[in-house]
């Protein structure tokens, strides 16, 4: 039985005006890469929201109002560095004004992990072949565009 660190983490459903999702292109050492929103973990003491926040400053040079957390899953995976973690992960919408990225405050592991980025249309999503983590993450944010 695999011991597993809990791992609360805040992950950010970030969208431009034209509906493109903002995902980052993950190479890790070990294993295929894939495509995940920004977002980590949280801080020891920090909430969900103020970690959405620092996790978007650090990712994405953007310093804007976390939105509200839309949804909550639980997953279990092995991180960049090979830790076991059972994580607590909250998603929180926020829409941007422009497709701009800043990765100057990235830590080392993601200037060497996360290779690139892309705003991608729901559609692209959809058709690609791509690992993209949520796997729902078209329906999480139509929902939030049709309905939020």
């Amino acid at each position: 039985m695999t011991i597993r660190k809990a791992r609360p983490a805040a992950r950010l459903l970030m969208v431009d005006p034209d509906g493109h999702i903002l995902l980052f292109r993950f190479t890790p050492d070990k294993g295929r890469p894939f495509w995940a929103t920004p977002g980590g973990a949280c801080d020891p003491g920090e909430d969900y929201a103020t970690a959405a926040l620092r996790e978007m400053e650090e990712e994405t040079g953007w310093s804007l109002e976390p939105g509200p957390e839309i949804a909550q899953r639980t997953v279990e995976f092995i991180t960049l560095e090979g830790e076991p973690v059972w994580s607590d992960e909250r998603y929180f919408f926020i829409r941007v004004p422009e497709r701009s990225v800043r990765i100057d405050g990235h830590t080392v592991l993601e200037q060497r992990v996360m290779t690139h980025h892309h705003w991608w249309h729901p559609t692209d999503i959809r058709q690609s072949d791509e690992r993209i983590y949520p796997e729902d993450i078209v329906e999480m944010v139509e929902a939030q565009l049709t309905h939020g």
